[in-house]
């Protein structure tokens, strides 16, 4: 069951509750009749009743235009919504009380979160407050009352069912700005409210649930979709803004963080107007399907015969030249006049085929862009059809009235409408409801592709023939000139009148194609080669193993001529023998003699000379020698 807001002006609480009672509107009926309960004191209650009396007849005063209706900018969709007090973010006025009753699917749950609270607390919460009740009606129950100036409601609050209510009240008072509350079903963990920011979270990455109703009408963005938005800009408008998410439903987004620019351009989008802004920090874009491509009114994908209209402003100027404002000319960016029609009633239309279903999810307009001509659409109806004979009005889910989209308020800026969620056809039409002097227009529709599930799409040319005989080939065979490649040209198509020609997606299936390319000859020629080069190669190879052998041999013999002989106490099968200098003379030996004497060891030959006349021989500069 939907949502909704009941205003219910001057409610006053029971009598118990004497303090809330005087907080009821001025034109609120006295509770003259309210009974005591059994013990009390009628006499000494007058007192107490003539001083709410008097307080009553000085809230009239101050009551004004306000007619008890404290309620500000709502919105309650059927899993979320966003409501404020009156005037927010300025001051609420004296003496109001608002009511809503929210109630979302059996079995669903609600959370409610505050985005901004200031509700003056000087009178400890008896004549400014906000009350939340579980349930609705009579068998409510209250879940918390709560005041304060600047108080930080960081935490949500959630309902035992699915019915809740939000009691407003305000009393005489010098400040508050009042209260901002989204809430959503209780599985979206990830709410956020509609004055979020970029810079409120860190992550580089991160996706949140937006709450219905957060194009508000005080909040501020700056930047458009691809280039991005300043990080100042709130989450979800600038959600609304591209299209990502919409203001009726909420939904999921998905946002990424990147380094700002210095620049941030202004555009009119889904009833959201962005502002110029300057150099930032950081910035961020939204993650989306990829949905968004042009479909063919600019690049000439969508034929002349495809785009038809009610009717066509044709007329002779003053120097007698026929001018004829047909429905191709409704190209957008094409220079040039648009299309514009002949009569100025609600009933012209401007009808675009697409040849098949496919999935629609913008359309972008612009005026006459002529600056002599300030004629342009400020408001239309979009409908939709798949054979062209039966149309439906695009409504958004949940409403019962056909959706008005907002058009141009100019002739030549560009605005995008985007479809949430979109439309699934072949024929499309814009139906003008509003206009500039007349009704001038040209367009681009955005989209994809479409392919249902379950069955193949829906072929738009006639289908191949089923057997091969069917096909003749009657064209000739290209006359090739000796020694050139040939070349294979395709029939030449014949040319259409039209300024953009159909470009025809391909539907067909792929036809077997034969390998007709005859073998070339092998000459003699080619033969021989094949065979020659071989042999030379190993040939080649044979005289340079031959040169790197010899030369490596002949620098072998010179390093053996060139060697000597080592001596013979050096050879193997004698004692090595090493002489040293001692440094000083006074080390002793090894055997513990004085200087200048010789400590031997090993085997001796007594034929040969003594090892110490070898060492004298061989070292005549040493001291002492040492044979190991």
């Amino acid at each position: 069951m939907a949502s909704r807001a009941v205003v219910r002006a001057g409610r006053s609480p029971p009598c118990p509750r004497v303090r809330a009672a005087a907080a009821a509107p001025a034109w609120a009926p006295l509770p003259l009749s309210c009974s005591l309960p059994p013990g009390s004191n009628s006499s000494s209650s007058m007192p107490l009743f003539l001083l709410l009396l008097l307080i009553l007849l000085l809230l009239l005063e101050d009551a004004g235009a306000q007619q008890g209706d404290g309620c500000g900018h709502t919105v309650l969709g059927p899993e979320s919504g966003t409501l404020t007090s009156i005037n927010y973010p300025q001051t609420y006025p004296n003496s109001t009380v608002c009511e809503w009753e929210i109630r979302v699917k059996i079995g669903e749950r609600i959370r409610i979160k505050f985005g901004d609270f200031d509700i003056e607390d000087s009178d400890f919460c008896h004549f400014n407050y906000l009350r939340i009740y579980n349930g609705i009606g009579v068998s409510r129950t209250e879940i918390g009352k709560y005041c304060g100036l600047g108080l930080q409601m960081n935490h949500s609050i959630e309902s035992k069912s699915n019915e809740i209510t939000v009691l407003f009240m305000s009393g005489i008072h010098i400040s508050g700005r009042g209260f901002l509350a989204s809430y959503s079903v209780i599985d979206k963990q990830d709410l956020i409210t509609c004055l979020d920011t970029a810079s409120n979270f860190l992550e580089p990455e991160f996706s949140k649930y937006c709450p219905a109703g957060c194009l508000l009408p005080f909040a501020e963005i700056s930047g458009t979709i691809p280039h991005g938005y300043r990080d100042s800009s709130p989450l979800c408008m600038a959600g609304v803004h591209a299209g990502v998410v919409s203001n009726v439903l909420g939904g999921q987004i998905s946002v990424v963080i990147s380094k700002g620019i210095p620049y941030y351009e202004s555009s009119l989008a889904n009833n959201v107007t962005s502002v110029v802004g300057h150099l930032s920090t950081s910035l961020f874009t939204f993650k989306t399907s990829g949905c968004y491509g042009t479909l063919g009114m600019e690049s000439g994908v969508i034929a002349d015969p495809q785009i038809t209209a009610s009717s066509v402003l044709e007329w002779t100027d003053h120097t007698g030249q026929e001018n004829s404002w047909k429905p191709e000319k409704a190209r957008l960016k094409k220079p040039g006049p648009p299309w514009a029609a002949f009569v100025t009633d609600e009933y012209q239309w401007l009808q675009i085929d697409l040849n098949k279903e496919k999935k629609i999810t913008g359309i972008i307009t612009t005026g006459s862009t002529l600056v002599e001509h300030n004629y342009y659409v400020s408001a239309y109806r979009i409908m939709y059809s798949d054979d062209g004979q039966k149309w439906t009005v695009y409504r958004e889910p949940g409403v019962e009235q056909d959706k008005i989209f907002q058009g141009n308020k100019d002739y030549h800026q560009d605005v995008r409408n985007n479809f949430l969620p979109p439309i699934i056809a072949r024929f499309i039409r814009v139906n003008p409801t509003q206009w500039q002097q007349k009704i001038a227009m040209k367009m681009e529709l955005l989209g994809c592709q479409f392919i249902p599930k379950g069955r193949p799409p829906k072929l738009t040319q006639p289908p191949p023939p089923r057997n091969s005989n069917d096909l003749k080939n009657t064209t000739a065979p290209p006359r090739i000139a000796k020694g050139r490649a040939p070349k294979f040209t395709q029939p030449l198509q014949p040319r259409s009148n039209n300024e953009f020609p159909a470009q025809t997606e391909q539907t067909t299936t792929t036809p077997d194609i034969k390998n007709t390319t005859v073998t070339p000859h092998v000459t003699k020629d080619v033969a021989l080669a094949a065979v020659l080069v071989p042999v030379l190669v190993m040939v080649l190879t044979t005289l340079i193993l031959i040169l790197v052998c010899a030369w490596h041999w002949r620098n072998r013999k010179k390093k053996t001529e060139g060697t000597y002989d080592l001596p013979y106490w050096d050879r193997a099968g004698n004692s090595g023998g090493i002489c040293i200098s001692l440094l000083s003379e006074g080390n002793p030996s090894p055997a513990g003699g004085s200087s200048g004497r010789a400590w031997f060891s090993g085997p001796q030959n007594p034929s040969s000379p003594t090892l110490l006349e070898k060492c004298h021989s061989s070292c005549d500069f040493l001291l002492f020698c040492t044979i190991f």
